[in-house]
Order: structure tokens, then sequence, then C-alpha cells
């Protein structure tokens, strides 16, 4: 081989911090646009197709700070450094939110699990995110980290549309706490899926009073609407009555019939909104079953 002595310049920078404190440091340096690597699961594939829009790559998958698992008091506290397979091996998430657990197996594969984060999921809010309806359902909060502070805001409305988060530039997400469940409550989480990336997703949890009847549900389909959102209209259906087939049949029409009020009608909505309700059906049955 003939070395003709050009030396290229590669495309962007590289660094690993030593702490949360200094990757917080170095995504606020004045004069280079950086950028988080966690997992690199969505960020690598993208960069084989286009040029690098940031100058310097931050790499915190290796930070403990953003490692945690556990549960304080009856809040679960979870890392944004937390892998898919940590996460599935996790006794405090098994135990708390089972239907976590199911959203995560579903993820990728073993490979994309083993690298691939919470938090990366979360951020990147892509409207497929598997994560993303179960989060939603547990009215889970972010926590974001700055120069100059902390601050926490509800996972829904940090997400404002398809990739696209209101979090502030130098800001990084650390990571993501939720109350436990109220005791007695069952989930769900099942989804329809082409070359493993969701068309369809739907997270369901709930419970009965002493008398079998409804004393709360959530209901939050994910890829079906441009944001993850509560449906609430069929969660009232169900609520203070008891879920025969019917009643969760008509919860699961209403949910159709809201993700049209949101998207408006569409070519494929006659697809989806049988689907829907199929998947619907399927969660709502196993969180209360006949």
């Amino acid at each position: 081989m003939i070395n003709i002595g050009i030396q290229l310049e590669p495309k962007y920078k590289y660094v690993r911090p030593a702490s949360l404190a200094e990757a917080i440091q170095l995504l606020n340096e004045p004069g280079i646009n950086s950028k988080v690597l966690a997992g690199g699961t969505d960020l690598m594939p993208a960069l084989r197709q286009n040029a690098p829009d940031f100058e310097r790559l931050v790499d915190i998958s290796r930070l403990v700070e953003l490692k945690t698992i556990e549960n304080k008091g009856g809040t679960v506290i979870l890392g944004a450094g937390v892998t898919f397979s940590e996460a599935i091996e996790s006794k405090t998430l098994q135990e708390a939110v089972p239907f976590l657990i199911e959203a995560c197996r579903m993820i990728g594969s073993p490979q994309i699990r083993n690298v691939g984060t919470i938090g990366g999921n979360v951020i990147n809010a892509a409207v497929c995110a598997d994560s993303l309806p179960v989060f939603v359902c547990l009215g889970a909060i972010a926590h974001l980290c700055s120069l100059e502070r902390g601050r926490q805001i509800p996972l829904d409305r940090m997400i404002i549309g398809p990739n696209h988060t209101c979090v502030e530039p130098g800001e990084l997400l650390t990571g993501l706490s939720f109350e436990m469940p109220p005791k007695g409550t069952k989930t769900a989480f099942n989804k329809l899926a082409r070359g493993g990336i969701s068309r369809l997703s739907m997270a369901v949890m709930g419970g009965v009073n002493d008398k079998g009847m409804v004393d709360h549900v959530r209901i939050v389909p994910g890829a079906a609407t441009p944001r993850t959102v509560r449906f609430v209209d069929a969660e009232a259906i169900l609520t203070g009555n008891r879920p025969t087939p019917d009643l969760i049949h008509q919860a699961s029409c209403q949910i159709a019939e809201s993700m049209l009020v949101i998207t408006g009608r569409r070519w494929s909505n006659e697809y989806k909104e049988r689907a829907l309700i199929s998947l619907a059906e399927q969660a709502l049955s196993r969180v209360f079953p006949a």
C-alpha cells in the first residue's frame, strides 16, 4: 500500500467523562456542539445514512450514577443509563412493574437489549418506543440536570411530539421515578411489530375493589398518536363498573375512536382501528380477567 501522506480529519471527537458532573460540564462547554452517547442503538445506524450534526460525542454509558434501580419508600427510581437487559434482570422491577419487563423483553435482539438504555429509548421520543406507554401509564417523572439546576417534569409533558421533547440544550436526562402501583394492581403490555419495530402497542394497569368493580385503571396505546398519552375516555367507561367482556369491548372501541379524534382519518385507519381494538381487548382481559 502506498501512503501518499493524506490525513483525514475525524468526523467528530469522542470523550468519556468519569462522572456525571463532568458529563454535564462537557455538554455545556462553549463553542462545541456535543451529543450524548449512551447505548448508541439509534445513533449509530443514523450516522451510516447521514453526516453527524454534532462535533463531539460524550459517552455516558459507564457512569455509575445513571445505573440506579431502587425502591425508596414506595417510589421506584430508575437511572437513565440502565440497559434493557439490566431492567429485565432487576428483582425490584419484576415485582413492581411486570409490564415494563414485558416491554423490555420485546425490544430488538439480545445484543440491542444489552446496550440500549431506558434513557435513550425515552429521550429519543420515537412514537414506536416500547417503554413510553409503560412509563406514561405509571405517571413517570423525568429527572433532568444542567449546570444551573436540576428539574423534574412529568414524562408525558416532556415529550411534545414525535422525536421532540422540551429538554433544553445542555440538559441531561438522569433518570425516571414513579410511584409503586397500588396493591393488587395487574399490568399488561402487548404490541404488533414489523421487523421488531412497534406498529402499535398497548400498556394497561388497573385493579378492582372488594366488590369486583374497577377502582383504578390506566390505558396508554403506543405508536397510535403523535404523543404518548393516557386515553381517559376509555378509562372512564371502566371505572366504577364490573369489567365484563362486553364492557371491555366497549372501552376498546372507545380507544379506537379516541385515536381518530387525535390523528384524523387516514388510509391506514381501517387496519389500525381493528388492530388497536384487538390489542386493547387482549391487554384489558389480562388485567381484568373474567
